[in-house]
Parts: structure tokens; C-alpha cells; sequence
């Protein structure tokens, strides 16, 4: 520096103290500015004390030698001093050059600047607030600062400041949130570590109202939830857990909308818990301002619920969430998009578009958490909340897809499936051709709870009166070749009878609409095609739709649609499962009492459909016609059998049958077996398959029932003198048993056609079809 150059009203001496390599010769240079600084003050001389505080700007401060730049910082701070509460009236000319210093390439210089600035804020207090995003600016870069003399330095400052702004009620907190905002993506630890420090100090000041501008920094906040260092996270969770009791104490003036989407973004791992806990208080105090965003919600909510006890109070958490949120959907959500339009506001430009409110799907992943654009508006005249829909059923169907979704998600997925049809079946149904076929493939999932929530969602469907199509409900369904007819009950008060054969009345139940035909179709088709799912799943699922749907509208469907049946020796095999859930189930008490006793135009019509189906089993036809009572007719098919071919399945299934004879379902009939001379049928019946059976164990126990039936003499009693053998079912007016053993025929014929063909093909296998 040209010492010879003119710096008064400095005098040389303070110019050649001030350039100085040692301290010592600075400090003194310092005070004697101090001192004629102070008699400036004195003077009331602003213009000499503005010409002193440039020459130690332009001439040191900022000079290119750094002993000169030692010399200016340590000036500028000396006529800080020296000024006391009216330095700040040059607080921008005092601060800049400082500043301009924390740039420095040497570490030594950069911890002058913070010294200088300690001392230049010291002095003038809460004057230095209108300044203070340069101050906040400068200390953010000094807090990641290599040097720890200088990052010791700057964390003195950083202490100072905090303390005026704690005392001070003059802070600009509109002024300072934009390069808060911008501050808090910083990467570094330090940096971090100094951002969320200020946000913590910032939010235990009593008036300052940090939580009106928390959608602006809880995104950066998440973020910084998410760093390695473990105290920066601890603090970060202490600044959420405070902001989360403010939510909790004003939840009016709470932002909660504006808040949704970050909330959804940040639910990964390391975060997640704190995300859930948000998210669940969010739905509980914000309500139904949450339900644009629950696509999003359930994006991030439902992989949760499958975790384990690792991460239990994240599940929990998740499952408040799912289940809070759940409760907000209503039945007025039904409501078409242009009823409820006419029914709110217009729509305002700050309400949320259904691109930016849509966070199912991978979309949400791409959005920048930088530029997440907050999209409603929380202001009294906003319009009426709706319910994004097709955004739910999305992520739904999404996660039934997903072959990785735990199961505890299938199961809440398939709950809201469940909730959304009892809830909003008219818009629900708009989606249930697409979510349909997955359904149906949810019914080979390996858990039973998974199972029957999955068939609980089809039976709604098949019997929700929105589903209906048309007036007579008839399934137009394009993949069915089957025309079917909902179940209606007689027509007009009077059965339809052709002669002495009634057709096939549809059963006395309430009626299903036209998807409980295509589900009954759809699932036997299933069940064709996947004959594990039958032998493993099928009785469980025929015996759950029992109960969901009634008994007998399942079985005169399914019997209905088997008559129609290509594949006989699925048919086959299908009507010996129905018979045995039929026979057998508790599911099916009542329907069993039905067919007991033939004497409504309903019941003769069910099992007259059901008859004809069964024919594609002779033995299940056979326990058919012994659950009907109708022991004529089974004697009259047993004498059938012997045109039939006997094969080892065939001899199992009649020895199953007598063990069902056996069973508490056939008491009535046991005790028939007294009045002999009413039911010789019953007793040739059961000769006819004691003939049948080789001499084996079942042969052994329906031989020993046979020898116990009493002889007809000593069984007459005196009110009963000869009566006429007969048998109480030839007197049903309304069921053609002759058709009925002709269709017998025809199906035994087809199923022994089959039979042929099939052992041609094995015995000529190079034989090309």
C-alpha cells in the first residue's frame, strides 16, 4: 500500500500500525480510530466518520495486501465501538466489506471478518435486524467453514445474533423465510446443523409465527430428518415434534393441505415413522381437507401395514392413518361430479388440479422437492372437498398386482375395495370391469384372511343394486356363452308348469345383479383352470359365498351353468364338490331343509336344477334324491348303474356315500328305515349299493344298518291295519320323474362318449387328432 497516499483524517502513524504484520501494532491503531472516531461522534461530524469508515473499507478491507486487510476489519470494528447506539445509522457501510470478507482464501483473515463482526453486532444490538439475511447469509457458509478457529468464531456470532433476535420483536420473518427456504437443501452437516438451529430458536420465539410458513421449509426439514449424523437428526425431531404441538393447539390456522403431499413424498424408510405420525395427525385434525391427497396417502400408508415387530410403531402409526382415513369417505362422495358442482363454489384458481393432487402411482417419485408446488388453498370461501377416486382405485388395484404386497396390505387393500362399494357403489362400479379379473385371482392367494376379505368385495359386488344392468338384471356379459336369469321366485304368484314338468324356476332369494353371474361363471372357470385352487380352496370359498350371498342362489347358478358344461369331467368333479358341501357343511342348513321337504313350487324348481346337473355324477344324483326324500327315483337310477361303467372312483364315491348315511345329515332317513312298509324304496336303494360295493368295510357297515330294519309284521300297529305301499313323493304333482331319469341318460351317454374317445387317444398315441 502507498503509504505517502493521503488517508486523512487518518494520520500516517494509524496508516503504518494499521498495515502492520503484527496485532499488537494494529490493536493500537484500532483504538486510536476508536478515539477519533469518538470525537467525530462528539462533533456530530456524520460526513468525517462516513470518510473514515470508506478509507477503512476501499483502502484495507478490501486492499489486495492481507496485513492491510487485517488492519480494516480491525478498524471497522473500532468505529463501531466508538460510535455505540448510533452505529446504526452505517450499519450497511460497517457490514459489507466484513463480510466481503468471510470469502477469503486465508482461514486467519476469515476469522478477523468474524471477530470484526462479533464486535460490530455486539455494539449495535437490534439495529443490525434490517441486515440480518446478509448477517444469516454470510454465517451459513462460515458454519461449514474447514477451519475450526474460524467455525469457533462464526459460532460465537451465530450465539450473539440468536440472543438479539430472541429479545427483539422487530424481526422480519416474511423477509427471511424465502432464503430460509432456499438455505435448508444444503447438503452439508455443518450447514444443516446451523439451518435447523435457527428454525429451532425461530419457533420458541413467542412472537414469532413460524408454523404460517411451515409448508415453505417442512419439505428441507424431512430431508434433514433423513441425515447420518444422529444429532442432527435428534434436533430436527425435537424442531417436528414442537411444530406438532403447535399443529395440535391451532389446527384452524394450520396450512394442512398445503402440507399433504410433502408428507407423502418423505415416507421412506429413515423418515417414515415421523411421516406416519405427521400423516395421521393431519387426518385427524384436518378431516376431509386431506382427501384429495389420499391416493397419495395410500401410497405411502399401505406397504407399512405388512411390516414386522422391527418397525412396529411405524405399522401402528400406518394403521391409524389407513383406518382415519378410511372413515372419512361417505356416501356423499357418491354424488355425481356435476351434482356436487352445482352444489359449491366455482372453482378457484388455486384449487388443486387433478394432475398435481393425482400422487398414486410412480408419478409422485419424479416431483422435484425443490419446486413441490402447493396447490390449495386453505381459505374459508374453498370449494367443497372430492374425493379423488379413480386416484384410489389406482394404487389399489396396484398393490393387488404387486406379487411382493404383504399380505396384511392385500387385506387392507380389499378393505377399502369393500368400503369403497358400500360407500360409493355408483362410482365404484364404473371401475369394476377393470378390477374384476384381479379379484377373481385374489382367490388363489395362499392366506384364507386375504380369501375371504376378497370374496366379501365380490359378493358385494354381485349383490349391490348398482350393479344392476338393466330391469331383468340379465347378464350381458360378452365372454359368457350362458344365458342366465336372476332369481325372480314364481311368476305372477303361479308356478310355470309344462305338463307335469316344471321348468327352471329361478329360487326364492333376494335378487343378484347381472356381476353375480358373471362371478359364478368367471369362478368356475377357475376353478377349470385351476384344479389345485378346486381341490384346496374350492369347499372353503363355495362355503364362505354360503354365507355372504345366499345358499341357494350359489347353487342354482353354479348348477345352472355346469349343465352347460364342455368339460364333463370337470362338471363331474365339480357336482361331487357341491354335493359334498351341500351334504356336509353347517354353511348349508337351511338349504338342506329345503330340499327335504319338496313341497313349494321353489324348492321342486331348485332341485330339479340342481338334478340336472348332478347327473354328470350318478352318485352325488343318487344323494341328491336321498336328501329329497325322493327314494323311488334313487332306486329307479341305482338300477341304472348297472349299464354304467364301475371304475375304482366310482366304488370310492359310493362308499363315501354310505359313510354319509352314517352321518347325523341322514338321521331322518336312519329312522325311516322303522316304517317299512312307506318306504320299501328307501330299503331296495340301499340294497342296490350294498350290491354294488365289493365286500369291503363300507359294505360291512351298510349290511349291518340293513339287518337292523324290523320286520313290516311286527312293526304294524292297529291304527295302521295293511296300509297300501307307496311312496310319499309319487304324489308330488310338480316333478316329471320320468324327464328326469331321460336327462339321467343323456348325461351318462355324454360323459361314456367322452370316456371312449379318451381311452382311444391313449391306446393310439402317435395317432394325430
Amino acid at each position: 500500500m502507498n503509504t505517502e497516499k493521503d488517508f486523512s483524517p487518518l494520520t500516517p502513524n494509524i496508516v503504518r500500525a494499521l498495515n502492520d504484520k503484527l496485532y499488537e501494532k494494529r490493536k493500537v491503531a484500532a483504538l486510536e480510530i476508536e478515539k477519533l472516531v469518538r470525537e467525530f461522534v462528539a462533533q456530530n461530524n456524520s460526513a468525517q466518520i462516513r470518510h473514515v469508515i470508506q478509507i477503512l473499507a476501499t483502502e484495507f478491507a478490501l486492499s489486495q495486501h492481507p496485513h492491510s486487510r487485517k488492519g480494516g476489519l480491525i478498524g471497522l470494528a473500532a468505529c463501531s465501538i466508538a460510535l455505540g447506539k448510533d452505529s446504526g445509522l452505517y450499519l450497511k457501510e460497517l457490514i459489507d466489506p466484513v463480510l466481503t470478507c468471510f470469502n477469503d482464501s486465508d482461514s486467519r483473515l476469515r476469522y478477523y471478518a468474524c471477530e470484526a463482526l462479533y464486535n460490530i453486532v455486539k455494539v449495535a444490538r437490534g439495529a443490525v435486524l434490517p441486515h440480518f439475511n446478509v448477517l444469516f447469509d454470510g454465517l451459513s457458509k462460515l458454519a461449514a467453514d474447514p477451519d475450526p478457529n474460524v467455525k469457533s468464531g462464526s459460532e460465537l456470532l451465530d450465539r450473539l445474533l440468536k440472543d438479539i433476535v430472541t429479545e427483539s420483536n422487530k424481526f422480519d420473518l416474511v423477509a427471511f423465510v424465502p432464503l430460509l427456504r432456499e438455505r435448508i437443501y444444503s447438503n452439508n452437516q455443518y450447514a444443516r446443523q446451523f439451518i435447523i438451529s435457527w428454525i429451532h430458536v425461530l419457533e420458541s420465539v413467542p412472537d414469532i409465527n413460524l408454523l404460517d410458513y411451515l409448508p415453505e421449509i417442512l419439505d428441507g426439514l424431512f430431508q434433514i430428518l433423513g441425515d447420518s449424523s444422529k444429532e442432527i437428526r435428534r434436533i430436527c425431531e425435537v424442531v417436528l415434534g414442537e411444530f406438532l404441538k403447535e399443529i395440535k393447539k391451532n389446527p384452524s390456522s394450520v396450512k394442512f393441505a398445503e402440507m399433504a403431499n410433502i408428507l407423502v413424498i418423505h415416507s421412506y424408510d429413515l423418515i417414515q415413522l415421523t411421516s406416519m405420525t405427521w400423516m395421521r395427525e393431519f387426518i385427524q385434525l384436518a378431516g376431509r381437507v386431506v382427501l384429495p391427497y389420499s391416493s397419495g396417502i395410500l401410497t405411502a400408508v399401505l406397504p407399512c401395514l405388512s411390516y414386522d415387530d422391527r418397525k412396529k410403531s411405524t405399522k401402528e402409526a400406518a394403521s391409524a392413518c389407513n383406518h382415519s382415513l378410511m372413515k372419512l369417505v361417505t356416501p356423499e362422495d357418491d354424488v355425481d361430479d356435476e351434482e356436487s358442482q352445482t352444489k359449491s363454489s366455482p372453482q378457484s384458481d388455486g384449487s388443486p388440479s387433478k394432475k398435481e393432487s393425482d400422487l398414486n402411482g410412480k408419478s409422485y417419485c419424479r416431483i422435484s422437492t425443490r419446486s413441490l408446488i402447493c396447490c390449495v388453498l386453505c381459505s374459508s370461501d374453498r370449494p367443497a372437498v372430492t374425493l379423488d377416486l379413480d386416484g384410489i382405485v389406482q394404487v389399489l388395484d396396484r398393490h393387488l398386482h404387486d406379487s411382493s404386497t404383504g399380505m396384511m396390505t392385500r387385506i387392507a387393500v380389499l378393505k377399502w375395495l369393500y368400503h369403497l362399494y358400500i360407500k360409493t357403489p355408483r362410482k365404484m362400479f364404473k371401475h369394476t370391469d377393470s378390477l374384476f379379473p384381479m379379484l377373481l385371482k385374489t382367490l388363489s392367494d395362499e392366506s384364507d384372511e386375504v380369501i375371504l376379505k376378497d370374496l366379501e368385495v365380490l359378493a358385494e359386488i354381485a349383490s349391490s343394486p348398482a350393479g344392476q344392468t338393466d330391469a331383468s338384471g340379465s347378464c350381458n356379459n360378452s365372454d359368457s356363452k350362458t344365458e342366465l336369469h336372476i332369481p325372480g321366485g314364481v311368476r305372477d304368484g303361479q308356478p310355470v308348469v309344462v305338463g307335469c314338468k316344471v321348468t327352471d324356476l329361478s329360487p326364492s332369494t333376494p335378487s343378484m345383479n347381472s356381476y353375480f353371474y358373471k362371478f359364478m361363471i368367471n369362478l368356475l372357470k377357475r376353478f377349470s383352470l385351476e384344479r389345485k385352487l378346486l381341490e384346496m380352496r374350492g369347499a372353503f370359498i363355495i362355503r364362505q359365498l354360503c354365507l355372504l350371498l345366499h345358499a341357494e342362489n350359489i347353487f342354482h347358478s353354479m348348477a345352472d351353468i355346469l349343465l352347460k358344461e364342455e368339460d364333463l369331467k370337470f362338471a363331474s368333479t365339480m357336482v361331487q364338490t357341491l354335493n359334498t358341501i351341500l351334504l356336509t357343511s353347517a354353511e348349508l342348513f337351511q338349504l338342506r331343509n329345503q330340499l327335504k321337504d319338496l313341497r313349494t313350487q321353489e324348492s321342486c324348481a331348485l332341485f330339479c336344477c340342481l338334478y340336472r346337473s348332478w347327473c354328470h355324477n350318478p352318485v352325488a344324483t343318487v344323494s341328491l334324491c336321498f336328501l329329497t326324500q325322493n327314494y323311488r327315483h334313487a332306486y329307479d337310477l341305482i338300477q341304472k348303474f348297472g349299464d354304467l361303467e364301475v371304475t375304482v372312483d366310482f366304488l370310492m364315491e359310493v362308499d363315501k356315500l354310505v359313510q354319509l348315511i352314517e352321518s347325523p345329515i341322514f338321521t331322518y332317513l336312519r329312522l325311516q328305515l322303522l316304517d317299512v312298509e312307506h318306504n320299501p324304496y328307501l330299503i331296495k336303494a340301499l340294497y342296490g349299493l350294498l350290491m354294488l360295493l365289493p365286500q369291503s368295510q363300507a359294505f360291512q357297515l351298510l349290511s349291518h344298518r340293513l339287518s337292523c330294519v324290523p320286520n313290516p309284521e311286527l312293526m304294524r300297529t292297529v291304527e295302521d291295519p295293511k296300509a297300501p305301499v307307496k311312496d310319499k313323493r309319487l304324489a308330488q304333482p310338480h316333478i316329471d320323474y320320468s324327464e328326469l331319469l331321460q336327462h339321467f341318460d343323456r348325461v351318462q351317454s355324454k360323459h361314456l362318449e367322452v370316456r371312449h374317445q379318451r381311452a382311444g387317444r391313449s391306446e393310439h398315441p402317435d395317432r394325430k387328432l
